[in-house]
């Protein structure tokens, strides 16, 4: 019966979903002119999707059917299951937004706080289908197992649990697709628009006299809501999978309770999301107040939640009190991010006077924020990373990393608020609405990019603990030495690496080198896109007689397309290459290198997505500082630099830092799937 509650909760889930989108799609779209601006967005966003599943689906096909004759048909329905769900919630919760952008904007003429409601309704539908997706997802292929193989041991209900493996391995793969291949997308458009449009043209930001203004717009429909969807719904499900793996391990302590207790405890945390998405209403005080008091309570039930299956589930307290280390880590690394890129904090603020003084002064201080922030999320991911396992071994850890998980419907949904905010402000602007509705949107945009910050220091945080429990779940999977002995009592003695031997130590090394290609092939991609895109902006400007005068409309399809093309063909390149680098250092080296080439990697990789992320998000802050009219505002020399610094941020924050959340889990959850092809 216990089995039957994960399904049962996925689709109570997904009705949700059905209901929250119907009561967003009837409301009014507004003028004909707004309308028209929105289903620019939505077609263009429509048409990448479709362009980028296509090449998704013949790289899922080919894997597939390798995996099928490698180890089977279960594994190889376990991997197109998890790539495709992952680009169903993905769709699903573009769809809705690219929807709730201009419904929005209407709302914002007459009520500001009804346009709140809808915007984050709109995004909640992307954070429900992700976790009930994957609860859904999980718990039939938990129930394909049992009903498949004759399980009369740990060690038979092991290797049965290893065919959900690829499940992971397939949310994984299509997630780096779908991140890398929206951030190129979106970043491109924005650097063009920005420095063609803002520095060159000197037009104001979704000015529709800018050819890439719409490219701008679908790009963050595409990058923040699908891309960033697709994150957020591999790091739930690895997790889930890698904990279901630890707990036999763990057996002989909890049972199969240990094995059933991440994918119920996760079930039961859509009860929680609903519950806070429906706290968001009109009658609410202000923006941000209503988000956070939506977290608050999401985070109390799930606690609430975790306490009860922590007590009467498995009857060990210590698994609740490391479920409350997770989530006090999530708000840490999220207070620490908002300091980081908040406008009223030190480092913004130096960034923004430091563009006084030229835009190479205004992007080292930007880096260098970015290089100061990534020292305390370590620290505190370290520090529970240490208290969890003092207070219940690995699986402390893997609760722990359930506890921060467990908030991922109503992260998702402040999260996909942001783009959705973005878009119903730029909508207004080239719809041509009146100061005070652009105004009252540009404070729910500044919300917006509040939520963002936060959702990829969740991400970030999700990241490094997810991949901590994947790794243990392939250390215990490959037969290496672990702390399993006693799971309260650290024993020195017992090892997963050897680091005198010389094979391990080039394995850390590949893996932290490999982290840094990633990054910079994802940076070049970028710059090669946005090289196209500006050319095809300084065309327009320069051969369509009067659009600068606003006499004439710019070509926004060709603009689309240009992005469209090349963030396709880009996106491949790196995303293979982290599929089968595990694969590769595995079959020469061996498992243990293997081990230590995953823990360089998630270090250099972790390290570099916080200073990646935090600093874009200090130097597109600091552009907005400047904007309110500090040191000139808009139009003067520290306005010009500051947007220099936004777009050396832009590919730093929205494509390279998230893509590198993925990249930590693809190189694992890689190596955990293939373990048993690898020598010892």
């Amino acid at each position: 019966m216990l089995e039957l509650i994960p399904l049962i909760m996925g689709i109570v889930g997904m009705l949700f979903v059905a209901l929250i989108y119907y009561l967003v799609n009837r409301e009014e779209p507004g003028t004909p002119e707004m309308v028209a601006v929105a289903s620019y967005v939505q077609e263009g966003a429509n048409a990448y999707l479709k362009r980028q599943f296509y090449t998704i689906t013949v790289f899922i096909i080919l894997i597939a059917i390798a995996l099928g004759i490698l180890e089977g048909d279960i594994p190889a329905g376990s991997f197109i299951t998890g790539a495709v769900l992952s680009l169903i919630a993905a769709y699903i919760g573009m769809n809705a937004a690219v929807r709730a952008n201009v419904r929005t904007t209407n709302a914002a003429r007459t009520s500001p706080k009804k346009a709140l409601k809808i915007a984050f309704w709109g995004g909640s539908v992307m954070g429900l289908s992700v976790v009930s997706l994957s609860i859904l997802g999980i718990g039939l292929l938990y129930l394909a197992i049992n009903a498949f193989y004759s399980i009369k041991s740990p060690q038979q209900l092991e290797m049965a649990l290893h065919t959900i493996v690829p499940f992971g391995m397939g949310a994984s793969l299509a997630a780096l697709f779908a991140q890398l291949g929206g951030g190129i997308y979106t970043k491109a458009a924005d650097i063009s628009a920005d420095l063609v449009g803002k520095v060159e043209a000197g037009i104001p930001e979704d000015d529709p006299r800018n050819p890439a203004v719409i490219a701008d717009q679908v790009g963050d429909n595409v990058g923040d809501c699908a891309g960033r969807g697709a994150d957020l719904f591999e790091s739930f499900s690895d997790n889930i999978i890698g904990m279901m793996l630890l707990g036999v391990a763990f057996f002989s302590l909890y049972g199969l309770n240990g094995i059933m207790f991440p994918l119920l405890a996760e079930s039961l945390g859509i009860i929680s999301t609903i519950v806070a998405i429906f706290l968001v209403r009109e009658s609410v005080k202000s923006p941000i107040t209503a988000i956070n008091v939506s977290l608050l309570v999401a985070g109390i039930l799930n606690l609430a939640f975790f306490y009860v299956m922590a007590v009467n589930f498995l009857g060990h307290i210590e698994v609740f009190y490391a479920a409350v280390l997770g989530l006090v880590a999530s708000l840490l690394v999220g207070m620490i991010i908002q300091y980081y890129t908040g406008t009223q904090y030190r480092p913004v603020r130096y960034i923004a006077e430091s563009s006084k003084f030229g835009p190479a002064l205004d992007v080292i201080a930007g880096l260098s924020m970015g290089m100061e922030s990534a020292f305390l999320p370590l620290i505190v991911i370290g520090t529970v990373v240490s208290l969890a396992f003092w207070i219940d071994g690995l699986y402390g850890i893997a609760a722990a990393t359930a506890g921060i998980l467990s908030t991922t419907g109503i992260i998702m949904a402040a999260d996909t608020f942001g783009p959705i905010s973005d878009n119903a402000a730029g909508i207004a602007e080239m719809s041509g609405l009146g100061k005070d509705v652009r105004r009252g949107l540009d404070l729910l945009d500044a919300v917006g990019n509040t939520t963002k910050a936060i959702t990829k220091g969740y991400a970030m945080a999700c990241a490094l603990l997810s991949a901590f429990v994947l790794f243990s779940a392939y250390l215990t999977s490959a037969g290496l030495k672990t702390y399993l002995t006693d799971v309260r009592i650290v024993n020195p003695q017992a090892a997963g690496v050897e680091l005198a031997n010389p094979f391990i130590l080039v394995g850390v090394i590949v893996g932290s080198t490999l982290a840094y290609l990633f990054s910079a092939m994802a940076m070049q991609s970028v710059g090669r896109t946005a090289n196209k895109l500006v050319d095809e902006v300084r065309r327009q400007f320069r051969e369509i007689k009067g659009l600068l005068e606003g006499k004439a409309k710019p070509d926004y399809a060709k603009a689309v397309d240009i992005s469209t093309k090349h963030a396709l063909k880009e996106m491949i390149s790196p995303t293979l290459i982290t599929f089968f680098a595990p694969i590769i250092i595995g079959l020469i080296f061996g498992r243990g290198p293997l081990g230590s080439f995953i823990v360089g990697a998630t270090i250099a990789g972790g390290l570099l997505a916080i200073f990646m992320i935090n600093a874009g998000g200090a130097l597109d802050n600091a552009k907005k500082l400047v904007e309110t009219g500090l040191y000139g505002g808009k139009g003067s020399d520290a306005h010009k630099s500051a947007v220099v610094g936004d777009t050396v941020g832009d590919p730093l924050k929205d494509t390279a830092g998230p893509s590198l959340h993925i990249f930590i889990k693809l190189v694992t959850i890689v190596a955990l799937t293939f373990v048993a092809f690898f020598p010892p």
